[in-house]
Protein backbone atom coordinates (compact mmCIF):
# COMPACT_ATOMS: atom_id res chain seq x y z
CA UNK A 1 0.00 0.00 0.00
CA UNK A 2 1.09 3.23 -0.04
CA UNK A 3 3.49 5.30 2.28
CA UNK A 4 0.79 8.28 2.52
CA UNK A 5 -1.94 6.20 4.25
CA UNK A 6 0.81 5.19 6.96
CA UNK A 7 1.30 6.64 10.37
CA UNK A 8 4.36 6.81 13.09
CA UNK A 9 3.60 5.27 16.28
CA UNK A 10 6.36 6.42 19.32
CA UNK A 11 6.20 5.72 22.79
CA UNK A 12 4.64 1.95 22.43
CA UNK A 13 4.87 -0.36 25.42
CA UNK A 14 7.65 -3.13 24.65
CA UNK A 15 5.30 -5.52 25.73
CA UNK A 16 2.69 -4.81 22.79
CA UNK A 17 1.49 -7.29 19.82
CA UNK A 18 0.96 -6.37 16.55
CA UNK A 19 -2.66 -8.09 16.92
CA UNK A 20 -3.30 -5.52 20.28
CA UNK A 21 -1.76 -2.55 17.91
CA UNK A 22 -3.98 -3.54 14.83
CA UNK A 23 -7.44 -3.83 17.53
CA UNK A 24 -6.23 -0.62 19.06
CA UNK A 25 -6.08 1.27 15.83
CA UNK A 26 -9.00 -0.71 13.76
CA UNK A 27 -11.06 2.22 15.87
CA UNK A 28 -9.48 4.81 13.03
CA UNK A 29 -10.13 2.93 10.08
CA UNK A 30 -9.20 -0.26 8.24
CA UNK A 31 -5.48 -1.54 9.38
CA UNK A 32 -3.68 -3.08 6.86
CA UNK A 33 -0.71 -3.66 8.64
CA UNK A 34 1.16 -2.76 11.48
CA UNK A 35 5.29 -2.68 11.75
CA UNK A 36 6.93 -3.23 15.30
CA UNK A 37 10.97 -3.26 14.00
CA UNK A 38 13.21 -5.16 16.69
CA UNK A 39 16.68 -4.70 17.92
CA UNK A 40 19.25 -6.60 16.08
CA UNK A 41 21.61 -7.19 19.16
CA UNK A 42 19.22 -7.47 21.79
CA UNK A 43 15.71 -9.10 19.82
CA UNK A 44 13.99 -6.72 21.63
CA UNK A 45 11.11 -4.27 19.97
CA UNK A 46 12.51 -0.56 19.92
CA UNK A 47 9.21 1.20 21.32
CA UNK A 48 8.35 2.55 17.78
CA UNK A 49 6.12 1.03 15.18
CA UNK A 50 4.17 1.84 12.22
CA UNK A 51 0.19 1.24 11.03
CA UNK A 52 -0.91 1.30 7.87
CA UNK A 53 -4.90 2.29 6.58
CA UNK A 54 -6.50 1.71 3.26
CA UNK A 55 -6.93 5.25 3.15
CA UNK A 56 -5.13 8.78 3.85
CA UNK A 57 -8.74 9.96 5.50
CA UNK A 58 -8.05 6.47 7.73
CA UNK A 59 -4.47 7.49 8.35
CA UNK A 60 -6.00 11.44 9.74
CA UNK A 61 -8.47 9.94 12.10
CA UNK A 62 -5.58 8.07 13.38
CA UNK A 63 -3.93 11.29 14.44
CA UNK A 64 -6.80 12.87 15.62
CA UNK A 65 -7.82 10.09 17.38
CA UNK A 66 -4.87 8.72 19.16
CA UNK A 67 -2.11 11.26 19.64
CA UNK A 68 -0.96 11.60 23.09
CA UNK A 69 -3.40 8.98 24.43
CA UNK A 70 -2.82 6.10 26.71
CA UNK A 71 -1.27 2.90 25.20
CA UNK A 72 -0.86 0.58 27.76
CA UNK A 73 0.48 2.60 30.74
CA UNK A 74 2.46 4.91 28.25
CA UNK A 75 2.00 7.88 26.52
CA UNK A 76 2.28 7.51 22.98
CA UNK A 77 2.14 9.97 19.75
CA UNK A 78 0.98 9.34 16.65
CA UNK A 79 1.68 11.32 13.41
CA UNK A 80 1.54 10.46 9.67
CA UNK A 81 5.38 8.81 8.49
CA UNK A 82 7.30 10.20 6.32
CA UNK A 83 7.93 8.64 3.12
CA UNK A 84 10.20 5.14 2.90
CA UNK A 85 14.08 6.38 1.65
CA UNK A 86 14.49 3.58 -1.49
CA UNK A 87 18.12 4.77 -1.18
Amino acid sequence: MADNARVFVGGIPYAATEDELKAHFSAAGAVVSVFLPIEKETGRKRGFGFVEFNTPEEQANAVKMFDRTDLGGRSISVSPARPRDNA
